[in-house]
Parts: structure tokens; sequence; C-alpha cells
């Protein structure tokens, strides 16, 4: 059994569409993460988990803004998903971005620092006889 329709006593008209905020146009429009990323698109070695940071304090005046908001965020380490999620671009755009800063030099980029899985087995038996004394 379907549920009864309700209908209104005095029809509206449809609401009139909304116009796109500008944000939502530049996520769809692929032609605009080229003009970003230029036409070469070259690519350094660099990986989800790489840290980012700035060598400079403010942005050269020749950087596009995509790169200032880059130097901006680096002040401290980030990693370039991190960057990728707070600019809203994709992976291999803020890739081609590094690559460009990085071969200016306004950017360092460094492995994350990988700590041991297990703790070294004579700190813990060093440990463990200091305890076992007290």
């Amino acid at each position: 059994m379907t549920p009864p329709r309700r209908q209104r006593r005095y029809p509206q008209p449809d609401p009139a569409p909304q116009p796109a905020r500008e944000g939502e146009g530049e996520r769809k429009n692929p032609e605009r993460l080229y003009v970003v990323t230029g036409p070469d698109g070259e690519r350094a070695a660099i990986d989800l988990v790489t840290l980012i940071v700035s060598r400079v304090q403010d942005p050269p005046p020749s950087a596009t803004p995509e790169q200032a908001a880059l130097l901006r965020l680096c002040s401290a380490p980030l990693s370039v998903a991190e960057l990728s999620a707070y600019l809203n671009l994709p992976f291999s755009v803020v890739t081609v971005l590094l690559t460009e800063m990085l071969t200016a030099q306004l950017v360092k980029a460094r492995a994350p620092i990988v700590r041991q899985t297990l703790p070294d087995r004579s700190l813990l038996e060093a440990v463990m006889h200091g305890l076992q004394r007290l």
C-alpha cells in the first residue's frame, strides 16, 4: 500500500537554481589543474608521508597563489598528504608544485622519522635489572 500524497493548496513555483560558488566550479574543472601544474608536469620522488618544510619566510613575488599557500603552510613540517588535504588539490598536482619548489630551493623535503618497531633488548634488560636492585 502506498502512502497518500499531499498536495499544497496554493502551489508554489519551483525555486530558481542557485549559482555555483567559486570553489565548487574549480574542483570539477580539470583544465584548471593543468593550468596550475603547467605543461611539463615533471615529478620528484615524493610520496604521501614525505615531510615538507619551507626554507623561506615569505613567498617570492613570482610564486603562484598555490605555491604561496604551500609556503605558508610549510612553516612547520607537514606531510604531502596533509598539504593535499589542506589545499583541496589532488596529490599529483601537489607533487608537481612541490617539484617546482624543490628545484627553486624554496622548500626542503625529508623522509619521515621512522621509529623502531621493537625496543632494544639490552636496554630492556638493563631497566629490568635496575628495577630488581631497588
